[in-house]
């Protein structure tokens, strides 16, 4: 069978199509695996480390406050929350504590503490449900919504995973760090 620039030209149509197929193939690939392909947080698997004083408990004062620390060298954030996490510490009083990690689990920038849900729906592109208007950690660089009530749980954006969880234990009035859960390899 010789193949001639005719013959070539009548199946000219065959790459377009074929690329085409393929690139909403991927698509739909990405969109199901950044949509549904979320791994929660589980039972933490705290690494046991140094004890590191993060804070006084009075620093602490409200809900949704929050200390900056470093643990294990990586940057990490201390928050005050509402309610008992899995991983957290619950104190007498009814006061709650958890730490997070503040490397994103998807290509290790940065997250921030982004308290008003308007920023969340204009700069993030997520608008979480009524019951979870609360603040939320929030990932500058590709938009990944990270939820501390639920555990740290990537509930938005392209990271799949959880923040890692710090282990906290209050020794008198301050507030220690005493074990990490292991960093998950980025892009997850």
């Amino acid at each position: 069978m010789k193949l001639s620039r005719r013959r070539l030209l009548e199946h000219w149509w065959v790459l377009p199509v074929a690329g085409t197929l393929g690139t909403f193939g991927y698509m739909g690939y990405y969109a199901a695996r950044v949509t549904l392909g979320k791994r929660g947080a589980g039972a933490p698997e705290f690494v046991p480390g140094a004890a590191v004083r993060v804070a006084a408990l009075s620093e602490l004062a409200g809900p949704w406050a929050e200390v900056p620390f470093s643990y294990d060298g990586r940057p990490c954030v201390a928050l005050r929350l509402p309610e008992a996490v899995p991983g957290g510490l619950s104190v007498e009083g009814g006061r709650h504590y958890a730490a997070y990690s503040r490397i994103c689990t998807h290509l290790g920038c940065p997250v921030v503490l982004v308290r008003d849900p308007e920023v969340l729906a204009f700069a993030y592109n997520y608008r979480p449900p009524r019951e979870d208007q609360h603040p939320q950690l929030g990932c500058p660089c590709h938009y990944s919504v990270f939820d501390p009530l639920r555990a740290g749980e990537a509930v938005f954006g392209k990271a799949n995973g959880p923040l890692p969880r710090v282990r906290l234990e209050a020794r008198g009035g301050d507030l220690y760090a005493t074990g990490i859960e292991p960093a998950p390899p980025l892009g997850g």
